[in-house]
């Protein structure tokens, strides 16, 4: 899979010949593009990549933010060279190469002496969860860039938990296997994050005419 290291960071390549519409994620035509990239087809694994990429390019952003795409590249290159060897579905391939991209990102850190800052521990207790679009209606208020920007400014646990339910799209327990933690510490800093995240857009008036105008 030499072909990885060509691959542009904003994820258009062009006259790819699979498609991973959001139509066709998690059934039988995502699982076929799968095989088939384990198998070394070229136009597979850039579907893979088309899929992920922007995604784990939002998660590394808020990790190490302007050297995300340097990091992202680095994982693909492992993801390239490794995925023969992978074993699981579409969405454990999902989780996978978050992984490994999450390990790129924390190696990148320690080279520069950056460690991420936790801000205090997640108390493992069941919360309540909010409804099922509170995530999506927080992210929607704002744009991509501002809404990265908020996430960027929650504790480091709630900020990851945030960016590998919403923006990757994990599920609790992929995303605890991602951050070596239980899923339901996972929930609860995800609830707790979407939580300070609405609360504060809530109380932000969004841009507008002034009274004067």
């Amino acid at each position: 899979m030499q072909s990885a290291a060509r691959f542009g960071d904003s994820g258009e390549i062009s006259g790819v010949a699979w498609s991973m519409r959001r139509a066709d994620r998690g059934n039988s035509s995502g699982e076929t593009v799968l095989a088939a990239a384990r198998r070394g087809d070229e136009d597979a694994f850039r579907a893979l990549y088309r899929d992920i990429q922007p995604k784990l390019l939002r998660y590394l952003q808020v990790l190490v933010g302007a050297d995300a795409e340097d990091v992202a590249s680095d994982a693909w290159l492992q993801i390239a060279r490794d995925l023969g060897s992978f074993r699981g579905d579409l969405d454990g391939f999902r989780g996978w190469a978050t992984t490994i991209a999450r390990n790129r990102a924390m190696d990148h850190l320690r080279r520069q002496q950056r460690r991420p800052v936790v801000h205090g521990t997640v108390e493992d207790v069941a919360e309540p969860a909010g409804p099922e679009d509170t995530a999506q209606a927080a992210l929607d208020s704002a744009a991509t860039d501002a809404a990265l920007a908020l996430i960027a400014g929650l504790p480091r646990d709630q900020a990851e938990a945030v960016l590998l339910r919403v923006v990757v799209g994990l599920d609790a327990k992929a995303a605890a296997k991602v951050l070596g933690k239980r899923a339901g510490a996972v929930r609860t800093a995800a609830h707790r994050g979407l939580r300070a995240l609405a609360e504060h857009l809530a109380a932000t008036p969004p841009p507008g005419p002034t009274s004067s105008e």
